[in-house]
């Protein structure tokens, strides 16, 4: 347990020590989105899903904030360790693997939810909206942080360049996030992509997020609840397999 806690703490230790890195980005560029998209475009708009368009995309990009942040944390951090050879003194420390695993995790999980709680600070100064169910919030922040993290666990792990680290973000985030209602309602898409975003966990994500802030949405929770641990477990064994059945992390 003591060399967990080391790497928890390292990781943490390493997010407040490089705040303008890991906090102030998220700060100035969710101001960026709400300035133009909320205001700018909103106000073009007459309304969204039955709600003002910036109120529509604060949910969404409060979650895109800790999917990125969360994801890119634990990927560079990971393949750092590879390039650096510093994992090696990890490998040979009495630590379980999935200790190991979720010390990394930990890290990510604390930057997405700094991320998140920056956005959110950002996002209230735009809306002064009132939270519907806090606690739903905070588990989604936590389900969401968690997931990416164990995606950028899996990119870093794979990656034998540091170009390899932006294959996630190019091919799979960016279209996952912009298929998953962050910018509009996923009923205005075409039938053929409605069974497609059934699979898509930033869609079911971001519909769980919306209702903790506003209520009022038809939601099945233990559904949705499902889906999203069901696709944590998947990135936990995927993580878990390259680590010790694979030669990735020891060549």
């Amino acid at each position: 347990m003591y060399p967990f806690l080391v790497l928890c703490l390292r990781e943490f230790k390493r997010i407040i020590r490089l705040w303008q890195q890991t906090i102030l980005p998220p700060a100035i560029t969710s101001t960026l989105y709400f300035v133009i998209f909320g205001n700018i475009v909103g106000s073009r708009i007459s309304s969204v899903g039955g709600m003002p368009f910036v109120m529509f995309i604060a949910p969404g990009l409060i979650l895109m904030a800790v999917m990125m942040q969360s994801y890119s944390n634990v990927c560079s951090v990971v393949y750092l360790d590879k390039f650096q050879k510093s994992v090696e003194e990890i490998l040979v420390s009495p630590i379980r693997t999935p200790l190991m695993l979720l010390g990394y995790v930990s890290g990510g999980v604390l930057r997405g939810l700094l991320a998140g709680l920056v956005v959110f600070i950002v996002a209230e100064l735009f809306l002064d909206a009132t939270i519907a169910h806090p606690l739903l919030m905070i588990c989604v922040f936590l389900l969401t942080s968690t997931l990416f993290s164990f995606m950028g666990l899996i990119n870093g792990l794979l990656a034998n360049s540091f170009d390899h680290t932006m294959i996630v973000p190019t091919f799979i985030l960016t279209p996952l996030i912009y298929l998953g209602g962050v910018f509009y309602n996923v009923d205005m898409l075409p039938d053929f992509w409605q069974p497609i975003i059934q699979i898509n966990p930033i869609f079911h994500l971001v519909s769980m997020f919306r209702f903790s802030f506003y209520g009022g949405v038809d939601l099945n929770f233990l559904h949705e609840s499902f889906l999203l641990i069901l696709f944590i477990a998947a990135g936990y064994g995927a993580s878990y397999y390259i680590l010790e059945k694979t030669t990735c992390i020891r060549k």
